[in-house]
């Protein structure tokens, strides 16, 4: 069977303006599926976030290739593009078989309960498959009514209400297949430097994912929920030989949390040491972890970890609190101190909570000094679909809450009225730009590089300023009580951002 696995483009702009800009990964998920598809299938991946004409790349595809199923997988704010495509493709190719997966499926599978779909896979997609074109070959009945459902079948409504499956044995999903995708569009910023030159900026990136999920349950995070709690690990020697097989230099592990284990984690150091495996690393990391095992970290510095993003979310203790992140403001700070001791650059990500007045973004601007130089991000605290958070503000929304799920756009209403506030935000981050390691070190960079990331930058940071221009107008310099008093007469109809 031809086979075709689909990546859906992103369509605000903010998101496509960072993809061009600072980071964007391979089709991980993808690559993972298509690696437990056997030999006898003909399998494509089509990753639509790198096409300048998404849309027609797509129909043009379906036509020239013509496959038996399409397999399209994405998140919240993209499950919308995810129906578009599945009707497209119906109408070029109606014995299509359509499969959808990926977190909004497994979360919110009702919402894919479409004529267009044929099938919704909850949970890990690679051993679906697997399992899904076993029962095509013999001729047996496809959905389960667990991972794999059928939209439209009298047991779908009952069986899409069900907690996530529970998730596979992780030495059962299969290794991903890196050769489906162009590899040189893939890469990540990379500013860290020991020696105070950099050959590039924007070396190529593979992705790796040593594990899945996480013990710990913050409050705007969904990963606890879809993985049921599970937290799955890889074994040393596995994560070793996947490193040894990958063809690029540098590694970004897109764990949830990468570190929790330190005892695994020391394992995979020692292993890359002894077998003199020398790359470049990027990972997330906990503070309280940097704090409790500073000698993990600077025997990973050993083996090429270069940059460690860490969610210190807050520096203020009742907003730790209220976000579950069972660490504290001097934890924090703690574990700044250690990494740039140790020489890891720190990417610090902090969470702007729509409530912000203007002394709070002032006191985030001031936080800022204490942790530079450093790469900062900030996001927007968003109620992830799924959360117990999600559900208790589900009458508090501003816009359609699925399709504005970035952590840019304020799902909530905004103390400040909308387009003061995205002022402030984008003023965060141009003075983070400031504060960042190749300007903060004196880092020399390529001439070329550096024109293109300050371009690209500026870029990026007028489309933060523009953020509120994609919602509705009215709701522009509303804010608060009137923000959440206008939301209720809108009527979904939401501008693109394009």
């Amino acid at each position: 069977m031809k086979i075709l696995l689909v990546k859906p483009h992103a369509e605000l702009n903010v998101a496509k303006r960072l993809s061009e800009a600072f980071l964007h990964l391979e089709p991980l998920e993808l690559e993972i599926v298509a690696g437990g598809i056997g030999p006898e299938h003909d399998v494509r991946i089509l990753d639509l976030s790198i096409e300048k004409n998404p849309l027609k790349r797509f129909n043009d595809l379906i036509r020239e290739y013509s496959p038996g199923m399409l397999a399209l997988s994405g998140y919240s704010s993209t499950a919308h593009i995810v129906k578009e495509l599945a009707e497209r493709a119906k109408e070029i190719s109606p014995d299509i078989l359509i499969v959808v997966g990926g977190i909004h499926a497994t979360i919110y599978p009702y919402d894919y309960n479409t004529g267009s779909i044929d099938l919704i896979v909850r949970g890990e997609g690679a051993t679906a498959m697997s399992r899904i074109l076993e029962r095509i070959e013999k001729g047996k009945q496809i959905s389960d009514s667990i991972s794999v459902l059928e939209p439209l079948s009298d047991d779908f409504v009952a069986a899409s209400k069900l907690p996530p499956p529970p998730y596979a044995n992780i030495r059962d999903i299969p290794l991903p297949r890196r050769d489906l995708v162009q590899r040189d569009k893939y890469f990540c910023i990379w500013t860290h430097s020991d020696t105070g030159r950099l050959d590039t900026l924007f070396p190529r990136v593979a992705s790796l994912r040593t594990s899945l999920g996480c013990p710990f349950s913050c409050s705007f995070c969904v990963i606890h929920f879809a993985m049921n709690g599970a937290y799955l690990q890889k074994s040393p020697e596995d994560v070793v030989e996947e490193i040894r097989n990958i063809k690029e230099e540098y590694i970004y592990f897109v764990d949830d949390e990468m570190f929790i284990n330190t005892k695994r984690v020391s394992a995979i150091a020692r292993l890359l040491k002894e077998e003199n495996i020398r790359k470049k690393y990027i990972s997330w990391a906990r503070s309280d972890t940097i704090v409790s095992h500073p000698e993990l970290f600077r025997e990973w510095k050993e083996v090429g970890l270069d940059v460690v993003y860490v969610g210190l979310e807050s520096m203020d203790e009742k907003r730790l609190s209220e976000y579950n992140k069972k660490t504290s403001m001097e934890t924090n700070r703690k574990a700044v101190s250690i990494l740039k001791e140790i020489n890891i650059t720190l990417h610090a990500a902090f969470i702007v909570n729509p409530d912000f007045s203007v002394d709070d973004f002032k006191a985030l601007e001031k936080d800022m000094e204490f942790v530079s130089p450093a790469e900062i991000t900030f996001t927007v605290l968003s109620p992830s679909p799924g959360t117990e958070l999600f559900r208790q503000n589900s009458h508090r929304f501003i816009c359609e809450p699925f399709r504005f799920y970035d952590c840019m756009h304020s799902l909530l209403p905004t103390r400040l009225p909308l387009q003061k506030f995205y002022q402030h935000f984008g003023r965060l981050y141009s003075l983070a730009l400031r504060a960042n390691p190749l300007r903060r070190n004196r880092i020399k960079v390529p001439l070329k590089d550096l024109f293109y990331s300050i371009y690209m930058g500026t870029r990026y940071i007028f489309s933060l300023y523009q953020i509120y221009k994609d919602y509705p107008e009215q709701l522009w310099k509303k804010s608060g009580d009137e923000l959440l008093h206008e939301s209720k007469k809108i009527d979904g109809a939401f501008r693109n951002g394009s």
